[in-house]
This record gives structure tokens, sequence and C-alpha cells, in this order.
């Protein structure tokens, strides 16, 4: 039941209200879906379910947590951040692009994080820019962290180099795309301004993008150094189904 009430809202309620309603879910979901089902790697709680979650036709059973509201992406990160880096423990400058609601909180309260949010439209970050066009220093950040925003921004390659012009040399910087790894070359056409068609074909209405295979080397075009992180390769096969994980999904960890 629950379950296909979540996935009517996904479907009729808009997305801002939606965001809205989970601040108020998040704080009960704990204790009304505790269990031992899933466990959502960045609070450690167990959970009985997940929730779907995706647009249109393109929802994704057991993919949101309804206590941090993580998506799998988010989890495969807090595990790649924990396990295979030193992010949890070494001083340093971080700026996170539309930070993520299961992270912001969280990065707030460690006292090693020199801490700077960004966002084009949210009145709660410390700055407010466009990816194309960044008003930061060469070489200020060792850790940029901008999920989900290239595959918006009609230049992703103004973007990229943007982004690796402020990271220090030896920084990390992790930018998740939505990718499709059946394609070989990314579909792109900014052009396109119809939602339906937008959704049609990048797979969500404000889309003008969806990655493919030549991700990576779009990257190293804007001047990163690249490494990828295979899930299916470096985490024990029962963390998909206890963490809920995407099992196709590369990290493409960047550095200059």
């Amino acid at each position: 039941m629950i379950a296909r009430i979540m996935k009517w809202a996904l479907a009729k309620v808009p997305r801002p209200l939606l965001i809205r309603l989970s601040y108020l879910v998040q704080w009960v979901a704990p204790v009304i879906f505790k269990g031992n089902k899933f466990v959502d790697p960045i609070d450690g709680r167990g959970y009985s379910r997940f929730f779907p979650y995706g647009y249109g036709n393109n929802q994704r059973d057991n993919a949101l947590c309804p206590g941090t509201n993580s998506l799998e992406r988010h989890r495969l990160l807090w595990l790649y951040l924990k396990d295979h880096t030193d992010f949890l423990t070494r001083p340093q400058k971080l700026l996170h692009i539309a930070p993520e609601q299961c992270f912001y909180g969280r990065f707030r309260k460690m006292k090693h994080l020199d801490y700077t949010t960004a966002d084009l439209f949210s009145p709660l970050a410390d700055l407010r820019f466009d990816v194309q066009k960044i008003p930061i220093e060469d070489n200020t950040y060792d850790t940029i962290f901008c999920n989900h925003v290239l595959e918006h921004v009609d230049s992703d390659h103004q973007a990229m180099s943007e982004l690796c012009r402020i990271l220090k040399p030896g920084g990390l910087a992790i930018m998740q795309v939505p990718l499709d790894p059946d394609y070989e070359k990314t579909d792109e056409d900014p052009s396109i301004k119809d939602p339906a068609e937008r959704e049609r074909r990048f797979r969500q209405y404000d889309h003008v993008r969806l990655y493919g295979q030549d991700y990576p080397d779009r990257l190293k075009a804007a001047g990163f150094k690249v490494t990828v992180f295979d899930a299916q390769k470096e985490l024990p096969e029962g963390f998909f189904e206890k963490y809920a994980l995407p099992k196709r999904e590369m990290l493409y960890i960047c550095s200059k």
C-alpha cells in the first residue's frame, strides 16, 4: 500500500512539495519503518523498506531511504568516501554544489571540514552561481562534489572546466550524473525545450542530455585526471542487496 501511494505521489505531486514533506517524514521514518531488510550506511539504521523513486515511467523500487532521503547513488558515494578515502577525517576545504539533503546536515557538523555550499537558486546555499561561470579563484578547494547537476546545463564542458579550475592540484572531485551504460555516446540536445520530449529522450523533464560510456572522456577533455571506481569489483556482493545499491553505476574519481 505504501509503495503504491509513493508511486502515485511521485507521478502526481509537484516535486518541491514532496521535498518539503520529506523533511517531516524523515523524523518519524526510522521508527515507523524500523527493520533489518535494508540498511542505510549513511545513518547506520536498519529499515523494513525503502521507497520507490523516479520520474514518470522511470520509477525504481527500493530507491529512497525514508530516514535520510538518500538514493542509491548517495549510499554508494558514502561507502566510497568512508571505506576508500580519508574524507571523514582529513581537514579540507569542501565545495558542495546543489547539496543533497542526506549529506548537508552531516557535513555541516564535521569539524574537520571547511564546508561551503553553492546553488544557482537555493536561498539556503552559501554561494549562488552558475557552474558554467564560477566566481571563485583558481586552486581553492581540496574537494568538490557536484552531483546530478551537469545534465541540466547547456555546456557541460564549460562547467567541468570551471570545476577543474577551482580544484587544488591533487584534490578530489566527484560529479555523478545520470548515465546509461548501454549508450556508447552521450545523447544531448540543449535546444529541446519541451518537457515531455526531454523526459522521453533524457528520462527527466529538465535534463538536456543523458550520458553514456564517453562520460570519463568528457571529464578528461575538461582537464581532469579520471580513475574509475567500479562498485561490482570493489564492493562485496552482499552490499548491493543490503544497501540497495546500483550494480552498474561507476564512480568517476577526478583529480588534477
